[in-house]
């Protein structure tokens, strides 16, 4: 007979348990954590099975790492941060062996250090340049630095088989080792992946979070209304390439040119934050030059002019005049909703790369 959500519940947090006490490893998870729905409930669920575990054999060390692209939605990044501060109070309060940490980009791998400071030109489905830099890469170093310290280390994350049938046939390829709850990762040697959440239904999900409240202090009301308001569902942590595919319909960065509409952004400013609106004419804007020809140089990085397939020209990066429009369009909009939207030190490093690259040009003109 098919369980109920409370049954699931209950055999997830036995299943935690009993793989948090497991004596043959005692390597430490870090949990990917994006403030949405399922990596919630997952950790609810580890929050859950370390507290009904007698203290004294609390000894394995969890760590909660959210990803911040530094072009977060505004609203899911505020939301994120207080879920964020909520857990890392109650684990002081409680005295549990978990951290909490939050991964960047690289200063000079931000989203506006490429893309106004070098020219790549906007993401598309074919050069999406952002997903590894911004997200695999920062959210890899932190797991690279565990496994180093510790010989290993094993990833949790809030995946589900019928998030989509692209997550179904990933989950599917990677099978358990031995017939244990842990599948090896494809690119990070010593790292392991556990999913203790994904049987459950998107039904289940919604349902376990009205009927339970978070062990760190207060319910899901806010989470909920997140949802209702932006009709999406977040972007997840993203440990390799092939989970970009997921990243679009989400929650994900407020720039994200990938998509054809970012339905959650609008879905904010026709629940009443109307400021948002000029973030997504900005984030068009940015899609359609693109391919604008006036806006991009004709050589590539590499000093080449290169060629399709079919012959036909590649455009090099945008050009120091368009990236100069960005940014001071940028700086417009960040006047104008009132929020951070470039820090300034990206600004600082923009103006150096085009300082070298003009004395670059100089210099070939003066030969």
């Amino acid at each position: 007979r098919d369980l109920s959500p409370d049954d699931k519940w209950k055999k997830i947090i036995a299943e935690v348990k009993e793989e948090y006490l497991n004596p043959l490893q005692k390597y430490p998870w870090i949990i990917g954590f994006s403030g949405g729905k399922d990596s919630t409930l997952l950790v609810q669920a580890v929050f859950e099975a370390v507290l009904s575990i007698t203290p004294s054999k609390r000894t394995r060390p969890v760590h909660i790492v959210s990803n911040d692209t530094l072009v977060e939605s505004p609203l899911v990044l505020e939301h994120l941060e207080i879920c964020m501060q909520k857990i890392n109070e109650a684990i002081l309060s409680i005295g549990l062996p978990f951290w909490v940490a939050k991964t960047k980009p690289d200063i000079g791998n931000t989203f506006w250090t490429l893309l106004i400071g070098k020219g790549y030109p906007s993401p598309n489905q074919t050069m999406r340049w952002c997903t590894d830099r911004l997200k695999v890469q920062p959210t890899s170093t932190y797991i690279k630095k565990n496994i180093s310290s510790s010989g290993a280390a094993i990833v949790l994350l809030g995946v589900r088989r019928d998030e989509s049938q692209s997550r179904a046939r990933s989950i599917q390829k990677h099978q358990n080792i031995r017939g244990g709850r842990l599948s090896p990762h494809d690119s990070l040697r010593g790292a392991y992946i556990y999913r203790p959440i994904v049987n459950l239904t998107t039904c289940d999900v919604w349902e376990l979070l009205l009927m339970y409240d978070a062990p760190w202090g207060g319910n899901h009301s806010s989470l909920i209304k997140l949802y209702k308001d932006a009709e999406g569902g977040e972007c997840p942590i993203m440990l390799s390439a092939e989970d970009a595919p997921a990243c679009g319909s989400r929650f994900g960065c407020w720039t994200c040119t990938v998509i054809e509409k970012d339905k959650s952004l609008q879905g904010f400013v026709d629940s009443g934050r109307t400021e948002y609106g000029m973030l997504i004419e900005f984030r068009d804007w940015l899609k359609d030059i693109r391919n604008q020809p006036a806006m991009r140089q004709a050589l590539r990085r590499n000093g080449k002019l290169t060629f399709g397939a079919a012959g036909n020209h590649v455009p090099g990066p945008f050009t120091i005049k368009a990236r100069k429009q960005i940014l001071q369009r940028l700086l417009n909009l960040q006047s104008s909703v009132g929020q951070k939207l470039i820090s300034e030190d990206e600004i600082e490093i923009i103006h150096k790369q085009w300082a070298k690259e003009l004395q670059i040009v100089k210099g070939v003109a003066n030969e």
